[in-house]
C-alpha cells in the first residue's frame, strides 16, 4: 500500500502482548477490507498492512487522516505527530477503562477530536462526548466443534470427562485463584469434571501461581485441575472448543473478551459483573453473572450448569446465536469505520 493512500494510523505502541494489542491486530485485517488503515508500532504480525514512522514522517500534510489511539502514549504519540510535525490529524481514542481517568489522561482525552467507550461502564467515566462502540468477536476463528472428543483428543486434554476453563493472565485481578478454590469443591462432588486453567503469568505473579499449585497439590487434585501455561495464539480457538463451560471470575476487566470467544465457540459461561460480563452474558439464557468476588454464587452457577446438561448444551447453542446477532467482529469494525469518515469529513456510506 502506498502510505499516502493510508487514511487510518492504527498505532500499537507497547512490545509486551496486551488486551488491546489483541484488539488491533484482529480488527484492522477486517477494517482494512472498508478503508484504508494501517498498523505502526513495534512487533507487528507480517500479514498486517503497516506504515513506519519514518514514513509516518512523510506523509502529505493536506491529506487528513485519523489517528487512533487506545493507550496514553499512543494517544501522546498522535498529538506530536499533529502539534509538531503538523500532520493534518483527527485523533481518536477508544477507552476501555471502568475507573476514574488521572488528570493526565484527561488531559489527553480533551484533546482527542473523537472517543469511544467500549461499554456503557467505561463510558460513565468519561467527561467528554462519546460513542460507546462494544467489542466484537471473530465468529469464524471462534467456532463450535464438530467433534469436541476429537479436538481434546488433539489437545492433549480429558475426553472423558466435562471441562470447565479459564483462560487468561494468572493474576489476582483475572480471579484465578477464586476459580481454584471453586474448583476444588467442585471436583470433590462431580468426579466427572476437569479444571484447564490457561494463560500466562508475569514474573511478579510467579508467586501466585505457585501458590495456586501448592493449593491443588495439597488436595491430590494435580490431575483434576490443569495448569496449561501459555498457548500457542493459533491453538487458543481449540481450547475453546473443547470446553463445555467457561468461566469469568474477575475481580476488575476493562472490557474482556474471553466470555465472547467462549460464546462464540457454542460454550455457556459463568461470569462475575467485571469488565463488559453484564453487558454480553444474557442471565438463563448464555449463561449466569454473579457479583465481583461472590464465590458461593459463581460455584453455585457453575453448579446448575453441571446438573442440568440438556439446559447449558441449550444455553451454548443460544450463546453461539447471541454473538452472530449482536456482538460479530465486522459489526465493530463498520461502526469503527463510520466515526472514522465522519472524521474525514467523508459520506459515511462511501
Amino acid at each position: 500500500m502506498n502510505p499516502d493512500d493510508i487514511l487510518v494510523i492504527a498505532p500499537n505502541l507497547k512490545k509486551r502482548w496486551s488486551g488491546v494489542t489483541s484488539t488491533v491486530f484482529r480488527l484492522v485485517p477486517v477494517q482494512a477490507q472498508m478503508i484504508p488503515i494501517a498498523c505502526t508500532g513495534p512487533n507487528l504480525p507480517p500479514d498486517l498492512p503497516k506504515i513506519t514512522f519514518r514514513q509516518i514522517l512523510s506523509l502529505k500534510a493536506r491529506t487528513r487522516r485519523v489517528w487512533h489511539a487506545r493507550r496514553n502514549t499512543e494517544m501522546l504519540a498522535g498529538l506530536l505527530v499533529k502539534t509538531v510535525l503538523r500532520k493534518n490529524l483527527a485523533l481518536m481514542f477508544t477507552s476501555a477503562a471502568q475507573r476514574k481517568h488521572s488528570g493526565y489522561t484527561q488531559w489527553l482525552i480533551r484533546r482527542m477530536d473523537r472517543v469511544v467507550a467500549t461499554s456503557s461502564k467505561a463510558s460513565a467515566y468519561l467527561e467528554v462526548p462519546n460513542t460507546v462502540i462494544m467489542h466484537g468477536v471473530d465468529s469464524e476463528r471462534f467456532h463450535p466443534a464438530e467433534d469436541k472428543t476429537a479436538v481434546r483428543a488433539d489437545l492433549g486434554l480429558p475426553t472423558d470427562r466435562r471441562l470447565i476453563g479459564v483462560f487468561g493472565r494468572i493474576r489476582a485481578q483475572k480471579g484465578t485463584d477464586i476459580f481454584v478454590d471453586i474448583m476444588i469443591k467442585l471436583a470433590a462432588r462431580y468426579p466427572d469434571i476437569t479444571g484447564v486453567i490457561m494463560g500466562g503469568t508475569t514474573s511478579d505473579q510467579q508467586e501466585f501461581l505457585k501458590d495456586l499449585k501448592l493449593r491443588v497439590a495439597a488436595v491430590g487434585m494435580e490431575d483434576r485441575i490443569l495448569f496449561l501455561g501459555e498457548q500457542p495464539d493459533a491453538s487458543v480457538p481449540a481450547y475453546f472448543r473443547a470446553m463445555d463451560i467457561f468461566v469469568g471470575p474477575q475481580r476488575w476487566e476493562g472490557f474482556g473478551l474471553t466470555p465472547l470467544e467462549a460464546m462464540a465457540s457454542g460454550v455457556p459461561v459463568a461470569t462475575t459483573r467485571a469488565g463488559a460480563f453484564e453487558d454480553m452474558v444474557v442471565e438463563g439464557e448464555t449463561g449466569h453473572v454473579v457479583d465481583i468476588e461472590d464465590a458461593p454464587a459463581l460455584e453455585a452457577a457453575i453448579a446448575q450448569m453441571l446438573d442440568d446438561p440438556e439446559k447449558t448444551a441449550r444455553m451454548g447453542r443460544n450463546a453461539r446465536a447471541h454473538v452472530l446477532a449482536d456482538f460479530a467482529l465486522t459489526r465493530e469494525a463498520a461502526a469503527l469505520t463510520k466515526i472514522y469518515r465522519e472524521a474525514l469529513g467523508q459520506d459515511s456510506q462511501a
